[in-house]
């Protein structure tokens, strides 16, 4: 039986998720408008032709290169493409199978919460553990989904 797409817009959790997911996916686009940015004001590139308005020939070579600050904002985009994307997945599965709003709502804000906490740690920096127990918590959040999802809701 095919699901009907205007009961969907009635399932508060799912609508709660995609209000998350929003927000999660934009701080994420956010990250590479910061890494290009920081890429362009330090003159820091990673390949020949993104340097050639800067110069030509052996000229170029100076701005191939790696800097401490645009690798920072670099590695958190990509642990965010690590974190996000898994919880996206599990996230809109755990959404439809029928969970508590306030559970779901718990799940999704700290979950957020720790993905933003997560890259202020990592670009400030602030002194670990504060980043590592970003990172754990957010995974945690992803877990206990899919715990909810495989105790509750799959046959296996």
């Amino acid at each position: 039986k095919m699901a009907n797409p205007a009961k969907l817009m009635d399932n508060e959790v799912l609508m709660a998720f995609a209000s998350y997911a929003t927000i999660i996916l934009s701080k994420m686009m956010f990250m590479s408008i910061a890494t290009a940015f920081f890429r362009v004001t330090k003159k820091v590139f990673a390949n020949p032709e993104d340097c050639e308005s800067f110069g030509k020939g052996e000229n170029v070579k100076k701005f191939l290169r790696t800097d401490e600050s645009v690798e920072r904002v670099r590695r958190a985009h990509l642990n965010d493409l690590e974190n996000i994307v898994p919880f996206l997945g599990i996230g809109l599965l755990y959404s439809l199978s029928g969970p508590d709003l306030s559970t779901a709502l718990l799940h999704f804000r700290i979950f957020v919460g720790s993905r933003f906490y997560h890259t202020m740690a990592y670009l400030l920096p602030l002194p670990q553990p504060n980043r590592g127990l970003a990172f754990f918590v957010g995974y945690g959040v992803t877990l206990s989904m899919a715990y909810s999802l495989l105790r509750n809701r799959f046959y296996l």
